[in-house]
């Protein structure tokens, strides 16, 4: 029988903090050619030939401010839910021809009745068919462990369970793709993976995704 917390014995409580304190840990560091650090960069990592342990999976929420989407780069886990909601005082209509998720929500403005669900991994471009500078990316993803570059190009995978993985890196529009890099991580060991770009980098805003469809105006 399950005892709750408060009743199990201290050697369980011990074990359960031990466990927790036992990942490991990957700091990314993203730069271009000329050693400057790239932001909104996607680094993942996926465990090879284990099975991954079971975590919630986090909702995710884009917004739109001042006819932007906000974040301009997101990543989420395959099967996390994407809230949209509309912050501006006119209204959007917001889509995505993007294979990994199809979508439209027609003019709207507020929080839409249900969030979209991101059931496929692949990266997912977002637009606006009233406004056609406003773009977004999430990048969706098969793994439980991934971050997004900061202004300095660091992104850091936490809680990690000992094993083999490959570390992959994903820029928004998918031109920089490059080979992932395999490392093995112990219980608390913490890997520092470098990753730098072979070309210029393109610009993220603004740009218009794929045509997008009718209002029926």
């Amino acid at each position: 029988m399950f005892l709750p917390l408060r009743c199990a014995s201290p050697f369980f409580v011990l074990l359960f903090a031990c466990s927790a304190a036992q990942a490991a840990k990957i700091n990314a560091q993203v730069s271009t050619p000329a050693g400057e650090p790239v932001t909104n960069a996607g680094v993942y990592a996926k465990l090879i030939g284990a099975s991954v342990p079971t975590v919630p999976i986090r909702e995710i929420s884009i917004e739109q401010i001042n006819k932007e989407f906000v974040p301009l780069v997101s990543i989420a886990q395959a099967g996390a839910l994407m809230n949209l909601p509309n912050r501006d005082s006119i209204r959007h209509h917001v889509y995505s021809f993007s294979p990994a998720k199809t979508f439209e929500i027609k003019l709207y403005s507020g929080v839409p009745s249900k969030p979209v669900l991101l059931d496929k991994p692949g990266e997912v471009v977002l637009g606006c068919n009233i406004h056609d500078n406003m773009i977004a990316y999430v990048l969706v993803v098969d793994t439980p462990y991934f971050g997004k570059t900061d202004v300095k190009g660091r992104a850091l995978l936490e809680g990690l369970p000992a094993g083999e993985y490959e570390v992959y890196l994903w820029y928004p529009g998918g031109s920089m793709a490059q080979p992932p890099q395999k490392l093995k991580l112990g219980a608390n060991d913490s890997s520092d993976v470098k990753f730098n770009f072979a070309s210029r980098l393109l610009p993220q805003r603004p740009a218009t995704p794929a045509t997008p469809p009718a209002t029926g105006k």
